[in-house]
Formats: C-alpha cells, structure tokens, sequence
C-alpha cells in the first residue's frame, strides 16, 4: 500500500501498489437505543472495554446482515437482557476523525420484556431521570452529547404550549 492522489479521488488514498485496489479508510455503523419508560432513560455500566466501569446506553457495531434499526434492538438485548420498540430516530452523532458514527433510536420497552438486567456486557444498569444523569462517569464523548440532547428534548416536552 502506498498513499496515492488519484485522477477519480478528492483526496489522497491508500493503493495497492500491486493490484490498484484502493484502501479506504471509513468509519463504522454503532447503533443503539435510548430505551425510556416512565419518563426515565435506563443506561448500563460497561462490563467490557473500551471505557468499562462507564455508563453508556445500549449500542454496538451494527453487523453486515441487518438494519441500522436490528442492530439497536439486538445491542439493547444483548446489554441489558430487554427488548425494545424502535418509537423513532433520535439522531445521528458523528464526528471527523471519529472511527464510527452513531446511529440513536429512542425506544420503548416491550410490555412483554423482561426487566432490564445486568449481562456480561452491563455490571449495572439502573434508570435515570433526566436531572439524576451520572454525567462524570460517562463512557464517551458521543455518551455525552447524545444525553445533553436527551435532556433538552425532555424539557421541552415538559413545557405547556411547546
């Protein structure tokens, strides 16, 4: 590989010397949910690296073989034991240089799910209210913005006549 201007490219690009293929260096889909019930948002503490011991809401590398939509429902599974419905997009979080780009759902528990738990993946879950959020104990930059912008669409739902 050798980092090459192209004639059909915007930038320089990594190319294979050998064969033309061209490398491209793209961010990856994380996809998760803010799964809400009774006014509160249920966040976990990671039970694995990166950041573990952070709190985060539940989401993961979206996998090759299903929707953006999939990915948040399974992630919300596999971190903390509960179901969801997909209510709406709440956002798309990305930044430059950043290796992913999230994709956040707000969503609903099931009526039929079990309670949210902790997993291998969660050493602790726990629903907060929107002035109760752990903000010096977040995972990740993206952690926190998703959740300042939680907070401020609560508040505004909060107010007569908005």
């Amino acid at each position: 590989m050798a980092e090459s201007k192209l004639p059909t490219e915007d930038r320089p690009r990594l190319v294979c010397v050998s064969c033309g293929y061209i490398h491209y260096i793209n961010p990856k889909l994380v996809c998760g949910t803010l799964p809400v019930q009774n006014g509160a948002l249920w966040l976990l503490r990671r039970g694995i690296e990166p950041r573990l011991g952070f709190w985060s809401y539940p989401a993961g590398f979206q996998e090759w073989d299903e929707s953006s939509e999939e990915a948040a429902c399974r992630e919300t599974k596999e971190e903390i034991g509960c179901d969801v419905m997909i209510e709406s997009l709440f956002g798309v979080y990305s930044s430059a240089r950043a290796s992913v780009v999230n994709v956040v759902y707000l969503a609903s528990l099931l009526p039929t799910s079990p309670p949210p738990m902790t997993t291998p993946e969660a050493i602790e879950v726990s629903a907060f209210e929107p002035q109760d959020l752990p903000w010096d104990d977040l995972a990740f930059p993206s952690t926190r913005q998703v959740l300042l912008d939680w907070v401020r669409r609560s508040e505004k739902e909060r107010l007569p006549g908005v």
